[in-house]
């Protein structure tokens, strides 16, 4: 079976939408504490431009990440978890050859 055509029940896309928030919700909050800890040292003007330019770099990273279409949905799960954004455990409530392949795609 091609991997953009799997079928997604009601309950796992309930599923998979909850991983996929978590896991924008923790890189964000992840993002926040970098902004936090540049703002905190800030001191020259120059340090300014560096917190724009990694804000504009973080959007840029995320807008491209998380990306909610079923036809890629396993790519990005799988994206997810490789980079620690999910654990495994976050994936419960989708099939287990949903899981096996998301694994797969994620070299777990």
């Amino acid at each position: 079976m091609n991997i953009r055509e799997l079928q997604w029940s009601k309950a796992e896309k309930q599923a998979a939408r909850k991983a996929f928030e978590a896991a924008y919700r923790k890189e964000c909050a992840a993002v926040t504490a970098t902004l936090k800890d540049m703002r905190g040292r800030a001191c020259e003007p120059r340090d300014l431009w560096r917190i724009c330019d990694y804000l504009t770099e973080q959007r840029d990273r995320t807008d491209e990440k998380y990306d909610y279409r079923y036809s890629v949905l396993p790519f990005v799960l799988a994206r997810l978890l490789k980079e620690g954004w999910l654990a495994e455990s976050d994936l419960e409530g989708l099939s287990a050859d949903k899981i096996e392949i998301i694994r797969f795609l994620a070299g777990a």
